[in-house]
């Protein structure tokens, strides 16, 4: 089954961060939700870090800030994954050095419309 966790995963249904979690789900895959404030989201465990992810997701996709995304990068690198989507207002020339230097495959994208779904539409 194709895998997403999903960092910067919210509750709250106009970000997102939740509409990426209904998109991925709507898709056929399996969420994984990263929130360190939340226990559940959309009806799913939401995990406090990508290191308490319990599979190494195939896709991740990030909804945090440059500054934050730089300080979670190693742990990202070291769970792995096949794909890094970067959506928009996430990337900076630091975050992309820093993933290129741990060696992260980086789509500067907007996930959901990469997976297929209309953000307006969720």
């Amino acid at each position: 089954m194709k895998s997403v966790a999903i960092i910067g995963a919210s509750n709250d249904r106009a970000k997102f961060g939740n509409k990426a979690v209904r998109a991925f789900q709507q898709q056929g895959y399996a969420v994984y939700p990263v929130n360190p404030k939340e226990s559940a989201i959309e009806g799913m465990p939401a995990y406090k870090s990508i290191r308490d992810v319990p599979v190494r997701p195939g896709l991740i996709s990030v909804y945090l800030p440059p500054p934050v995304l730089l300080n979670i990068l190693p742990d990202i690198a070291a769970k792995g994954c096949d794909e890094l989507w970067l959506n928009p207002g996430t990337e900076s020339d630091e975050v992309l050095a820093a993933a290129e230097k741990l060696g992260l495959n980086v789509i500067q994208a907007c996930s959901i419309v990469g997976v297929g779904v209309s953000p307006a539409r969720l």
